[in-house]
């Protein structure tokens, strides 16, 4: 991966992380008073998938996780109807029912979670069956557990189906540890069940490579790190690894602090014309 592409992708998981820095804010200043999960820490899962999907422009549709707007923004998301949503708003993205957990864009193909966890899996395999288009489906290694979503990857190898599970992989059941859950990994299964499978690090050249390698069904566990609590403005752990500061780290100081500053000025900017005027 050269350092353009790698700056087109920090371009989108800088908006991102300042989307999420900036409901975190809200949230403490009791603005936001519903529940919200944030993917800070876990920006570059989607934001690469994104680019590469748009390089080689195969449309998708998208059925993301509760942690969500990493995964709406990236991949096209109005960020003013995600602001509407959190507020409740009737002209919200889910029309103000959906909240943090449930965005949707019928402009973006991407269709929100219900509030059980995996069982977009099952959903998105059923669409994709129905449709024959290529599919993407979001879970935490915690959804990944349940029975439906393994019946899910299971019907989707044997009918080889265009679906790609992304498993966004942040070892936390809440606080629980995946060694504590289980004593198995998701992509040993999926490929027992006969998905392609890859279990790699949140380096968006590792992720990059891997979608260049990787062909429907599949399944890509994505190890990250969230950055904030499983729901709400806190911290876990003040000293846990930054995918994002890492990679600011490895580009030009100059075009992460451009970048940066008018991606902090644009969402702002959308919270000052929507609510804070």
């Amino acid at each position: 991966m050269n350092q353009d592409i790698l700056i087109e992708i920090f371009k989108t998981s800088s908006l991102i992380r300042e989307f999420e820095s900036s409901v975190y804010e809200r949230v403490e200043k009791k603005i936001l008073r519903g529940p919200v999960y944030l993917c800070a820490g876990q920006e570059y899962i989607s934001s690469t998938l994104a680019f590469f999907f748009r390089k080689v422009k195969l449309k998708l549709q998208l059925f993301p996780q509760h942690r969500c707007h990493g995964t709406y923004i990236s991949f096209g998301g109005d960020i003013d109807s995600l602001i509407l949503e959190l507020l409740g708003k009737n002209n919200g993205c889910a029309g103000g029912y959906g909240g943090s957990a449930s965005v949707h864009s019928v402009e973006a193909n991407i269709y929100g979670h219900d509030g059980l966890m995996g069982s977009n899996a099952p959903i998105g395999v059923g669409m994709a069956f129905g449709n024959k288009l290529s599919t993407l489906i979001f879970l935490g290694d915690a959804a990944a557990e349940e029975d439906y979503v393994l019946a899910a990857m299971g019907w989707a190898a044997t009918k080889k189906l265009p679906v790609g599970f992304v498993v966004e992989d942040n070892n936390l059941s809440i606080l629980t540890e995946k060694s504590i859950r289980r004593s198995w990994s998701i992509a040993k299964v999926g490929e027992s069940f006969g998905l392609n499978a890859m279990d790699i690090s949140d380096d968006p050249k590792v992720i990059y490579d891997a979608l260049n390698k990787l062909k429907f069904p599949f399944v890509l566990n994505i190890n990250t790190v969230r950055k904030f609590w499983h729901a709400g403005a806190g911290i876990d752990d003040v000293n846990a690894f930054d995918r994002h500061e890492n990679i600011a780290n490895l580009l030009p100081k100059d075009v992460v602090e451009e970048i940066t500053k008018k991606n902090k000025e644009l969402i702002n900017q959308k919270w000052s014309d929507l609510i804070d005027s």
